[in-house]
């Protein structure tokens, strides 16, 4: 089963590279990132197309960047985020931040519990994750302040789980919190942009402008 899985893994890491060469960016901060050695898109003529992009193209690779940074997220399921959080009171693009970090996959990749967002929706859909000690296998499932989630204890040795929490190559963020020996964690409260540790700089308020036009 987990030999299936790692296969998985494997090809998932390298769809992601794809996407860093596309977006020109590093977008998981991952350190084999293909974009840490080339600064320039992918192709044979990649170092020489340096046009400025229209206010429109710098939008949508606001939004393309955001979108893919949690994953399989589809266009209908973003969109639908975005009209949430144009309803809810306060600032939208800080609205939008905390419905995609409120995502339990979301939530399980930020407390390292495995070491993607694409292993934490499969980590989830699996039915490894309980959220106030009842099973949930919906990635999408939307994390309440003070929710606790833990791993189940048959999950809690699995490989890829301790690789995960032992590296050091992410910090828990500070609205989460976490006992690793106990493998279990709680969701303090939704972040603000400045709270998320983007490896890269995000900008929401363009995706805002990208789907109001």
């Amino acid at each position: 089963m987990w030999t299936q899985y790692i296969s998985l893994m494997t090809r998932i890491l390298k769809a992601k590279y794809k996407v860093d060469r596309r977006l020109r960016c590093n977008l998981w901060g991952r350190p084999k990132s293909p974009f840490n050695k080339r600064e320039y898109p992918p192709g044979l003529n990649g170092q020489n197309k340096k046009r400025k992009p229209s206010d429109f193209g710098i939008q949508l690779m606001a939004k393309q960047k955001l979108k893919f940074h949690y994953g399989y997220i589809t266009e209908k399921q973003f969109h639908n985020l975005f009209v949430k959080a144009t309803k809810l009171k306060g600032d939208t693009s800080q609205n939008l931040i905390q419905l995609l970090e409120r995502r339990l996959d979301s939530v399980v990749y930020r407390m390292k519990f495995v070491s993607t967002i694409f292993a934490a929706r499969q980590f989830v859909s699996h039915g490894h994750i309980l959220v106030n000690g009842r099973r949930v296998n919906i990635p999408s499932y939307s994390v309440k302040d003070e929710d606790m989630i833990e791993l189940k204890d048959k999950s809690k040795e699995i490989p890829i789980v301790l690789e995960s929490i032992s590296s050091n190559e992410r910090d828990v963020p500070e609205y989460l919190s976490v006992d690793f020996d106990k493998m279990k964690g709680k969701f303090i409260r939704g972040p603000e942009l400045d709270d998320v540790p983007y490896p890269v700089v995000m900008e929401p308020n363009l995706v805002i402008e990208y789907y109001s036009r």
